[in-house]
């Protein structure tokens, strides 16, 4: 008999709708790449709307989550930080997706933070952020690189020993990039990765197999090691299945 497909859920954009948008009225947004590298990867992914009191309900019916990244900001208030400027905070999305995020670690089921998702589960473990990398490494990458994002940005130094060294039997992988903020401190999380500029590209528990947060895109798939992080993903929702 075949193994059971662990039930990965995966977190939505929102956007509140515009003539000339997608639809006058407002809508969820998710791009098909999530989606598809969890199905590749043997996974059936869920997409889970903003409804915060549904969160222990849905996470007692999936096997892992996955938190994506998005054009907004954690609101800074959650590490004792006032707002920059460039800061642009989705309250109504952070509130559904903190409370997914409780739900699955009470649970203990594996966790892929994705770009904002990263930040948010470093944020969750008592860590902080940069809110704007130009302010604190002026010379820093371009992190939001101007080329397409399934194309490669930059590479990153994958820090031996750690559990995304053991997924991924790499230490350095090409990378896109799409953020303007970055972890400051992981809190209990540990570093995983780095930029060559220094800044953090991934964190994750130190003890736990998959509670893992990247600052990359993973889901586009332009690095091979990419595709086993999904795989390791997924392999360990369908432990906990």
């Amino acid at each position: 008999m075949p193994a059971q497909k662990p039930l990965i859920g995966v977190t939505l954009d929102a956007e509140p709708g515009a003539p000339g948008a997608f639809s006058r009225f407002p809508y969820y947004a998710l791009r098909q790449h999530y989606l598809d590298a969890i199905t590749h990867a043997g996974g059936i992914p869920v997409a889970l709307g903003h409804h915060p009191n549904h969160a222990e309900a849905l996470m007692a019916r999936l096997d892992g989550l996955v938190i994506t990244g998005g054009a907004f900001d954690l609101d800074p208030a959650l590490y004792g930080e006032a707002p920059h400027p460039q800061t642009t905070p989705q309250p109504q999305r952070t509130t559904a997706e903190r409370a997914l995020l409780r739900a699955a670690l009470a649970r203990d089921l594996p966790i892929l933070g994705i770009c904002g998702g990263m930040q948010l589960l470093a944020v969750a473990f008592g860590g902080t952020l940069i809110q704007h990398i130009p302010d604190t490494h002026p010379n820093a990458l371009p992190h939001e690189q101007p080329n397409p994002r399934d194309e490669p940005g930059h590479t990153i130094a994958i820090t031996p020993g750690t559990h995304l060294a053991t997924m991924t039997h790499a230490t350095t992988m090409r990378v896109n990039s799409s953020h303007h903020q970055a972890v400051r401190t992981p809190g209990a999380l540990r570093i995983s990765a780095h930029a060559p500029d220094g800044i953090i590209e991934a964190v994750e528990h130190p003890e736990h197999p998959f509670r893992l947060g990247v600052q990359w895109h993973p889901e586009f798939l332009i690095d091979p090691a990419d595709r086993n992080i999904f795989a390791s993903l997924v392999e360990t929702a369908r432990s906990t299945a």
